[in-house]
């Protein structure tokens, strides 16, 4: 038997040339997928290159890299296997069309939809990505907003395109009439509308917070009794984390039913505290305390020099209670503790300078030395002596 008769023998309804020829182009497109995924991951980036602000190619092409295989590699299945005859089953005989080949196809087109889907969301993140690179290097405030809403916005329009996909492979694979089934789910849709209500609730407080703008990402808030800094605005939610590191979940909703206070809008913070000095610490060393704290205060970069006030607010009889307010121009919390540190130092430094002591609290009682006695028997003990 020569090779031509040998190509010739049939299996299956399949000459060997025809295994043999399906076989090679399979081999070729597997080998050659993560290639021709890199060579289309290059010319996307050249065509995209002076948008990308500064987002390398291997970045695009790391997120490229695994989608565009599998869609070359449905392409290449497609022309492998499009070479073979299927069999053909007898009540489909009439349709012209192998009820295998069809089942086959079938599984092709959602196979193809869905890793087109995945090249699509993978180049929402390439283009998160070069956003967020863009914010990095501008320091408005309407950039660092916008900034903030690219990942709900990225992550609403993943949503839409996983929807469409459904709806396409409903459509083009199932032959399902898409319009006439969005509006039978009229009614449904409204019952799992007041099924949802919540969620629909926070869904749209989540736009309303991307519009009014009360907070933003990084900036620290109180609400509902949670103090926390904003990591990320959800579509359901606003993820906080506290000051003991703890990961707090906001519904939407609350964060703008409930009164909100962004702390880091405040334009200085407050400090206020009372020294207590005892009754030993005289007139001319409260004096001299106040008027070298107040030069102090005065003198530092981030304290507001109009807002300092030193005042001898109280005479009670555990001492004598100085009232010390002033603000401090800081946004970062650590600096106005470390501020708080130096000017607690400092306090001490003149205290101890002017010889001046601070009250104590502990309550010192005179007592008779006939207490707990009885009169009488005091009395008896005193005609003793």
């Amino acid at each position: 038997m020569n090779t031509k008769e040998l190509l010739n023998q049939q299996f299956f309804g399949n000459t060997v040339g025809q295994y043999m020829l399906c076989g090679i182009v399979l081999l070729v497109g597997f080998f050659l997928r993560r290639l021709l995924s890199r060579i289309v991951s290059k010319l996307i980036y050249r065509l995209t290159k002076k948008y990308t602000a500064g987002v390398s190619e291997q970045q695009l092409s790391a997120l490229l890299i695994k989608p565009l295989s599998v869609v070359l590699f449905l392409v290449t299945l497609f022309l492998a296997f499009n070479i073979l005859d299927y069999p053909t089953q007898v009540s489909e005989i009439d349709h012209n069309e192998p009820w295998l080949k069809k089942i086959a196809f079938r599984l092709y087109q959602i196979g193809v939809i869905t890793s087109m889907a995945w090249v699509v969301l993978r180049l929402i993140d390439f283009a998160e990505l070069v956003y967020r690179r863009r914010a990095e290097f501008k320091t408005n405030v309407n950039t660092r907003l916008d900034a903030q809403f690219i990942p709900f916005a990225k992550d609403f329009v993943k949503v839409l395109i996983l929807i469409f996909a459904f709806l396409v492979i409903l459509g083009q694979v199932f032959a399902v009439n898409v319009t006439a089934l969005i509006g039978g789910l009229g009614i449904g849709g409204l019952a799992v509308a007041f099924a949802a209500k919540e969620s629909l609730e926070n869904l749209i407080a989540s736009f309303t917070i991307f519009l009014d703008r009360p907070f933003q990402v990084g900036e620290l808030v109180t609400v509902g009794g949670i103090t926390g800094t904003v990591e990320k605005i959800g579509f359901r939610s606003t993820r906080l984390r506290t000051a003991e590191k703890s990961y707090v979940t906001v519904p939407n909703r609350s964060m703008i039913d409930k009164p909100l206070d962004n702390l880091s809008l405040r334009t200085s913070r407050r400090v206020n505290f009372t020294l207590n000095f005892s009754h030993e610490t005289t007139r001319a060393q409260l004096l001299a305390i106040v008027a070298e704290l107040g030069e102090y205060l005065r003198q530092q970069p981030s304290v507001v020099p109009e807002e300092v006030q030193i005042k001898l607010a109280a005479l009670t009889q555990n001492g004598r209670d100085l009232s010390v307010q002033f603000f401090l121009q800081v946004a970062n919390y650590d600096e106005y503790l470390d501020v708080k540190e130096q000017v607690n130092y400092h306090i001490l430094e003149v205290v101890e300078a002017q010889g001046a002591t601070f009250a104590s609290n502990t309550t010192v009682v005179h007592m008779s030395p006939w207490a707990g006695m009885n009169p009488n028997d005091a009395a008896g003990s005193g005609s003793i002596i």
